[in-house]
């Protein structure tokens, strides 16, 4: 399968796009808006519970958002085919592809799994005791800690990277293509390697608007959230060419 060649500004006109899905389906969008920001709650939680995950955590719900979205890509599919979305179908798009949606997943899961692991590690390798919450963020960015700050980049650049080039096309592509788990990731690999500048450029898109979104008590994820997902789609419809 031939891929598409993408330009710097490619992924900005997929937000645009985005955002248009958005206000011509509000209320599937701010529903599933209402599903990221009690995403976000959950982490707040997580955060006071067990400070060392919510990092890993956070950036893995982040890159496992495509699941979330499934609704959101089949809102974006039935306008593209000219007809009205319901909430309804949106909610059940999920049924026809439930095995390999599951066999991925799954395999999400253990990197998600693995990379809370090497947190904790990296956690009790350079601490002698877990931070308390209260003093969290002073004492991880305290200048006696730059060598825990590269670690745990490092350790989570690697596992970003690995499952955002993992899934970055491969859930639309299994929902409009009914393809297997295994050819649905590895386009999404090829993607990503054919255009490492475009998607590097969508993956910091994507993260600095999701943490710009939690800034104000997490209400702007009740729309980012969902132009995201819309915006997904579109990126997915411009990599891979139509089905015939």
């Amino acid at each position: 399968m031939k891929l598409a060649a993408l330009q710097a500004g490619d992924p900005l006109q997929w937000l645009r796009r985005g955002w248009a899905d958005f206000v011509r389906c509000p209320r599937i969008g701010l529903f599933y808006g209402l599903c990221f920001f009690a995403m976000g709650h959950a982490l707040l939680a997580v955060f006071r519970a067990a400070p060392a995950y919510v990092l890993a955590l956070s950036a893995g719900f982040l890159l496992m958002g495509p699941f979330l979205c499934l609704g959101l890509y089949d809102a974006s599919r039935t306008l593209e085919q000219g007809q009205r979305p319901t909430l309804r179908s949106s909610l059940v798009a999920w049924r026809p592809t439930l095995r390999t949606m599951a066999i991925f997943a799954g395999v999400l899961l253990i990197l998600e799994m693995l990379w809370g692991r090497a947190s904790l590690v990296v956690f009790a390798v350079s601490f002698n005791t877990m931070p308390s919450t209260e003093k969290l963020l002073a004492q991880l960015f305290n200048p006696e800690n730059i060598e825990f700050l590269i670690t745990y980049t490092v350790v989570g650049g690697f596992f970003a990277g690995l499952i955002f080039v993992t899934s970055a096309i491969s859930i639309p592509m299994i929902l409009d293509r009914q393809t297997d788990a295994i050819s649905a990731g590895l386009t999404s690999i090829r993607a990503c390697l054919e255009n490492p500048g475009v998607m590097l450029w969508w993956g910091a898109l994507i993260t600095l608007l999701v943490v710009l979104a939690m800034l104000p008590l997490l209400v702007g994820l009740f729309v980012i959230g969902p132009v995201l997902g819309h915006a997904s789609w579109h990126a997915y419809r411009q990599i891979v060419p139509p089905a015939a």
